[in-house]
């Protein structure tokens, strides 16, 4: 059963998915980061390049043919075939369709009382069907 961990009160979401990102890949973990869209996604793929200087975070978009040779994937598309199932990042907003074929997912909720508001639907919507939670408070 998937593991899901929310991140809220987060000031800057995707500089902290990178935070994410690098943390689970020094544990060797395979990443998939959902979006809200392109253009989100396209800040997200410039800090990745630009997050560490001692880091190489490694990443293609998942429709790239190297997706399934690459470590971190991009999308802000569940339609296209997701070549890992370890780690889903979540920062499209909304409850991922195929989250169960994850072994771990982060959600990250920022202080804005929009998102935080998704974020509680998104938390009642896992805590009801019984899948594992946790919450932590971004200082």
């Amino acid at each position: 059963m998937t593991r899901i961990d929310f991140h809220s009160n987060v000031p800057n979401k995707l500089a902290y998915a990178c935070r994410l990102v690098r943390k689970a890949r020094a544990a060797q973990c395979k990443i998939v980061l959902l979006g809200k869209d392109r253009n989100e996604l396209a800040q997200l793929d410039q800090l990745l390049w630009s997050f560490s200087e001692q880091d190489f975070l490694p990443h293609v978009h998942a429709n790239d043919p190297l997706a399934a040779q690459t470590p971190v994937i991009l999308t802000d598309s569940e339609a296209v075939d997701l070549p890992h199932h370890h780690v889903l990042i979540n920062l499209s907003g909304t409850t991922p369709e195929h989250f169960a074929r994850f072994e771990r997912m982060f959600e990250i909720i920022s202080s804005d009382e929009a998102d935080k508001a998704t974020g509680r639907d998104r938390y009642r919507f896992y805590k009801e069907r019984g899948y594992p939670l946790s919450h932590f408070v971004a200082d």
